[in-house]
């Protein structure tokens, strides 16, 4: 199996990690196989139609976003330059883990992976100078469903390793900066 997979605290949020072929003059991995993805997670049928790059500077804070249905997106995210502590919120009110966060190194050294369902709210903390962040995702940027949910709302006591990066607070979007709290925010069902 290319992937040893990690289930982690929220119900459907899992950790994949590549199987890395290297040696002294560097590495190659498989980063992305539908027929192997399916089955190693169980997924199947996932349609990604878009890939995103970013790149971040050291203490960039991204987040913690969602598109609401009909334009939910589901992320299968990764880093290939730098270091970024990612973090899931679950967003669904019927959920028994509504609330709840959890978080993950991801970096290119690691090579990990997190798929990220739709029903999740999503972000990162850039812990390295820069990073570079990608992500396929199930549907297409919807501006008019995009929501964004607050990074600090003490509701969620998201622990973000702000010494790590290297800063006292992070750098923010204006609509990051502005975002609603989870008690006002809009959730799935």
């Amino acid at each position: 199996m290319p992937y040893t997979v990690t289930p982690t605290a929220l119900p459907g949020v899992l950790v994949l990690t590549p199987k890395v072929f290297g040696d002294a003059r560097g590495f190659f991995y498989e980063s992305f196989n539908q027929r192997d993805f399916e089955a190693a997670t169980g997924l199947a049928g996932l349609q990604f139609v878009q890939d995103n790059h970013s790149r971040s500077a050291q203490g960039v804070l991204r987040g913690l976003h969602y598109q609401m249905p009909p334009k939910a997106q589901g992320k299968l995210v990764r880093v290939s330059h730098g270091a970024v502590f990612d973090v899931v919120v679950d967003i669904r009110r019927s959920s028994p883990t509504f609330g709840r966060w959890d978080g993950v190194e991801l970096s290119a050294s690691n090579h990990r992976q997190l798929w990220v369902p739709p029903g999740f709210a999503h972000g990162f903390l850039t812990l390295t100078e820069s990073a570079e962040f990608l992500y396929k995702t199930t549907d297409y940027y919807s501006p008019a469903h995009e929501r964004c949910l607050n990074w600090s709302d003490p509701a969620l006591g998201i622990a973000w390793p702000l010494a790590q990066a290297g800063v006292p607070q992070p750098l923010l979007a204006a609509k990051d900066a502005a975002a609603a709290l989870l008690a006002q925010a809009e959730c799935f069902a």
